[in-house]
């Protein structure tokens, strides 16, 4: 099993990406061991999802938050393809709608918090409004920076009210990112994928690198800390998020709950 404390961005701590190796192995030396192990945690997260459902109290939110081609729908493909679809579901955040824009900026996120029981990851969240709207200067630098206390006091009631938080950053190298654009430039089954906003976007990647450094330092709270993922090798990103799930799910324990009636009392003919 892997060491996932090393992923681990400690809360009241200021972070540095680049103090952070996308190509981490994290003390991996068999690849087919590791893959092992994660078809393992896939099946245990489907139990522990089942108990979850049951027990109906609490929910997991994961929040996947990369730079582009981090690799959010190859985590959510292969850690969840064990999972009982009527008890999860993924939301992708896009760009924001009128009717989401007359809103404030956590009232899209807000209503798409799992209910108890439930599993829900977010592709992109919240902190795309401390990111991106700060790389673009969508909206003034007084209005991003007082979001990340309106992040911290959203994931603080959200806690408080049953909502297990796991954010996990997916962190890629410039060149990984590279070679990954590449690709979707030359395989026709991923040109549907790629955009030329893509590349421009290279052009703030030291933007981007200090903004997710800042969002990562000043919402990183004991009840919801980050973790940064080395990403630049898809099967050991997926590997390390797995285990994490796991763990975290293992954690929370989750029980069936009795049986509502005495059983005696039925008539079985």
């Amino acid at each position: 099993m892997i060491d996932t404390s090393k992923t681990l961005a400690p809360p009241g701590h200021h972070i540095t990406l680049s103090a952070h190796n996308p190509s981490d192995a994290l003390g991996v030396a068999d690849r087919q061991q590791a893959e092992l192990d994660m078809r393992e945690s896939v099946v245990r997260i489907a139990e522990l999802q089942h108990r979850l459902w049951a027990e109906g109290r609490r929910s997991l939110l994961v929040v996947l938050q990369a730079m582009d081609t981090g690799g959010k729908d190859g985590v959510i493909r292969h850690v969840f393809s064990g999972m009982n679809p009527m008890g999860m579901r993924v939301v992708a955040f896009g760009i924001p709608t009128e009717l989401e824009l007359s809103h404030d900026f956590l009232w899209r996120i807000h209503k798409e918090v799992p209910p108890r029981g439930k599993i829900g990851v977010f592709n992109r969240s919240h902190y795309e409004d401390v990111v991106i709207a700060r790389v673009h200067n969508l909206v003034p630098e007084d209005v991003w920076r007082r979001r990340y206390a309106e992040i911290r006091e959203f994931e603080r009631h959200l806690t408080d009210n049953g909502v297990v938080i796991l954010k996990l950053f997916l962190h890629i190298s410039k060149e990984e990112q590279l070679k990954r654009l590449k690709s979707r430039l030359t395989d026709p089954k991923k040109n549907w994928k790629l955009s030329p906003d893509d590349f421009r976007d290279r052009k703030h990647w030291k933007d981007y690198q200090l903004a997710y450094e800042d969002a990562i330092t000043e919402c990183g709270v004991p009840c919801a800390p980050w973790r940064i993922i080395p990403a630049d090798r898809k099967w050991l990103r997926n590997v390390v998020v797995a285990q994490i799930v796991r763990e975290t799910l293992e954690a929370m324990d989750p029980q069936i709950p009795p049986a509502k009636f005495d059983f005696t009392t039925i008539e079985v003919e």
